[in-house]
């Protein structure tokens, strides 16, 4: 059983791991550094656990003892009950779920493992404010992309990769970290199931994806691209498909790298899609079909 500590100190460095939450830049360099991330909500804080994330501890305001009591009961981690206002002052921002834990990181598979067994990828690059290539033990699908914007892209990307049959994502070296609180919070907790690595090397790293056997697909609003929903679904059997940043798309290496480009259709007066739109949309075309 967990203690139950009762804190009325924001300066308690029992609460380190909580503070300055909404400190960006701060948080993206401690957390992965320290081996650390930070779940909200009790739907996220038991899906975390029920992933296999071993808990560092709770902060939690007092309304939400009761409510989390079998989680406390379960794990040994330290519980901090604070009062809303302490919990604002630690965090920099008002906790609306009442509840917070500090989750302890696995360590990530390697991009050549991932490859290994699944048939379809994405892979993103660039992020550089927080988001994913995925595997599955079937053998079933990978995903890379390439850059997304924000954290909620990144995020509503894992969800939409779960949902729609992605199994493994990958990300390039300076992409965001898909275990930041709001992707995390976007995702429902899809960041804790879809396994993901990084490519150490970009875009040398997309070499790694063609030799183990992928189609490269590059998705861009390019008029030279070919309609998605013209190409040979054979094509789909075994691909990496790749996605640019919100701004700027694809960078010229990756489109250099890929083995064709592809666009989804438009109506008159629309050019692209929101990064998290379009990756929903590309799963969805590229998804495996009824023989």
């Amino acid at each position: 059983m967990a203690d139950l500590i009762t804190v009325e100190d924001p300066d308690d460095p029992r609460l380190r791991d909580y503070t300055g939450l909404t400190d960006v830049e701060l948080r993206r360099r401690r957390e992965p550094a320290e081996g650390l991330f930070i779940a909200e909500g009790e739907k996220v804080i038991r899906r975390a656990k029920d992933a296999g994330y071993e808990m560092r501890s709770m902060l939690l305001s007092a309304k939400w003892v009761d409510v989390m009591r079998d989680v406390i009961d379960e794990l040994p981690a330290p519980v901090y009950a604070v009062s809303p206002e302490l919990a604002e002052r630690v965090t920099g921002y008002h906790v609306h779920r009442g509840a917070l834990a500090s989750m302890q990181r696995k360590p990530l598979p390697t991009a050549d493992e991932l490859l290994l067994s699944a048939r379809r990828v994405v892979v993103m690059e660039a992020v550089n404010d927080h988001t994913m290539g995925l595997q599955d033990s079937a053998g079933q699908r990978i995903a890379i992309f390439e850059g997304f914007v924000d954290h909620a892209n990144l995020g509503a990307a894992f969800r939409s990769a779960a949902a729609l049959g992605i199994k493994a994502i990958l990300l390039s070296p300076d992409c965001a970290d898909p275990l930041y609180r709001r992707a995390i919070k976007v995702s429902m907790g899809a960041t804790f199931t879809l396994p993901y690595a990084r490519l150490e090397d970009w875009p040398g790293g997309l070499d790694t994806v063609r030799e183990a056997g992928y189609n490269i697909l590059a998705m861009t609003p390019d008029e030279k691209a070919t309609p998605l929903d013209e190409l040979d679904p054979g094509r789909f059997e075994k691909c990496a498909i790749m996605l640019g940043s919100e701004g700027h798309g694809l960078s010229t290496y990756a489109l250099r790298a890929a083995d064709e480009w592809a666009r989804i259709p438009m109506a008159a007066g629309i050019d692209s899609l929101n990064v998290a739109a379009a990756s929903a949309v590309a799963f969805y075309a590229t998804r495996p079909r009824p023989a």
